[in-house]
């Protein structure tokens, strides 16, 4: 092959994308549909508490239009963290949903492999013991036994080899636990005789999807196309184009280094990329750098849960109390400590987040102009939801009413969008397990079993 083609539907699964785009790309004979559908930018909670990004509907919507159309060409189709958090629990759901449409459209003989990121917690407790296991920052608290055991799961970011392994092993469809986003790409471009040179770089680009257009989204298809000497990046909507500017601001996206990306067993070094405007749409990209890493490392990832919340949010327009909001929740919070006195402090925390002000930034704000409102939001993370519920009624009623200087109504100084006003939220989780773990060449493929699925004789499995 001279080339090959990658279509990239959507920046997550389930995040939705014009069919007539998708069709675009159909049409142009892609030699691979592959689509990332996890992430941890929203915080631990999906892995912790096992729920999915997206709704099964949504899911069912976009992979319908995936596997129909990739069963018609014969191509292959990878997902890469599968459910959002890429756990057990999240890939029996995308396979529960893929079940539903290999049944509807009597597809039985989709050849389908599942790849599974799930790490056992005596493997990581031996590699802890052995001084492999390495924390990912320094905010990263120390791993202890405890902590592992009460951790809900772990998974590990794959790199390119099992999903290679699947595909090489005859499979069409590719469902893959917690993979390092660009990994499918990388996978896919190796089945095909090309260079991780180009399938980890394309991949670092294409997982977003259209982002890297103008206007970006990632809710509209891409189409990558790489060769011997690089790859090209064009947007499948007439709305949207590529520049070189946003296709390289896109290889800055997510990065500690402006030109060195670390994956699993491989670093990207971006150093001499050139980004050409091939046409006015599209932009072709070479001279990316893909060596092997000194250590082979899989990103672990494991949460925890940590405590329950209890949140309020609340309009305050009064100019006075805005003057004095930061005085009047210290007091707040005193004046809940005191009479709660029997609460030890360490079972609680409260946090203010006061938008318009410094909701976004707190302290590290540059603007101190004071708005005419703000939007209180404040909440109470206790070890309990009963204590959360308790102290957040106590801290919503003591600011309600609270008598600050200068005010001239008894009446109440917030206004509720919601009633009830306090919300519940329920389990707060915290990343227990995000570190580096060294791994052996021949642990690599095994740490990341691939499982061969009949859909003949497949079960849906029950989701609690």
């Amino acid at each position: 092959m001279e080339q090959m083609k990658i279509l990239a539907p959507c920046g997550i699964l389930g995040y939705g994308f014009p069919k007539e785009s998708f069709l675009r790309g159909i049409e142009q004979k892609p030699d691979a549909i592959v689509v990332d559908a996890g992430s941890t930018d929203a915080g631990p909670h999906k892995l912790g508490k096992g729920v999915a990004i997206v709704s099964n509907t949504a899911m069912f919507k976009d992979l319908e239009l995936i596997i129909t159309h990739g069963y018609r060409l014969g191509i292959p189709m990878v997902i890469g963290s599968a459910g959002g958090a890429g756990g057990k629990i999240h890939v029996e759901r995308t396979l529960n949903v893929i079940y539903d449409i290999i049944q509807k459209h009597n597809l039985q003989d989709l050849d389908t492999a599942v790849v599974w990121g799930d790490i056992d917690k005596d493997l990581v407790r031996s590699k802890l013991e052995q001084g492999k296991v390495h924390p990912l920052g320094n905010t990263v608290k120390p791993l202890t036994d405890q902590r592992l055991d009460e951790t809900n799961a772990i998974v590990a970011q794959m790199g390119h080899e099992p999903i290679l392994k699947a595909l090489q092993s005859g499979a069409k469809l590719v469902v893959c636990g917690r993979a390092y986003d660009p990994s499918p790409f990388a996978a896919v471009t190796a089945y095909y005789g090309f260079s991780l040179d180009y399938g980890y770089h394309m991949g670092k680009i294409l997982e977003c999807a259209a982002l890297c257009a103008v206007p970006g989204t990632t809710k509209d298809c891409m189409m990558g196309t790489v060769d011997k000497e690089g790859f090209v990046v064009e947007p499948l909507s007439d709305q949207r184009r590529c520049t070189k500017l946003s296709v390289a601001a896109h290889t800055f996206y997510e990065k500690e280094h402006p030109y060195i990306l670390h994956g699993p067993g491989v670093v990207m070094n971006l150093e001499q990329c050139r980004f050409l405007q091939l046409t006015d749409r599209s932009v072709r990209v070479e001279n990316s750098r893909c060596l092997p890493a000194p250590v082979y490392q899989v990103k672990l990832e494991g949460a925890r849960q940590a405590a329950y919340r209890t949140f309020v949010i609340a309009g305050v327009r009064d100019p006075l109390m805005i003057q004095q909001l930061p005085q009047i929740e210290n007091e707040a919070v005193e004046q809940v400590a005191r009479y709660y006195s029997d609460v030890s402090r360490e079972d609680y925390q409260i946090n203010f987040f006061n938008y318009g002000i410094n909701g976004v930034l707190g302290d590290l704000e540059p603007v101190q102009t004071l708005p005419h409102e703000v939007g209180l939001l404040f909440e109470v993370v206790a070890k309990t939801q009963e204590m959360a519920d308790m102290l957040c009624a106590t801290l919503r009623s003591t600011i309600l009413h609270f008598g600050y200087e200068g005010r001239k109504s008894t009446a109440g100084n917030l206004a509720f969008p919601f009633a009830p006003s306090d919300v519940s939220f329920g389990p707060v989780y915290e990343f227990s397990v995000y570190h580096l773990m060294d791994l052996d060449p021949e642990e690599i493929c095994g740490l990341f079993p691939v499982e061969r699925l009949d859909w003949r004789t497949y079960e849906k499995r029950e989701i609690v």
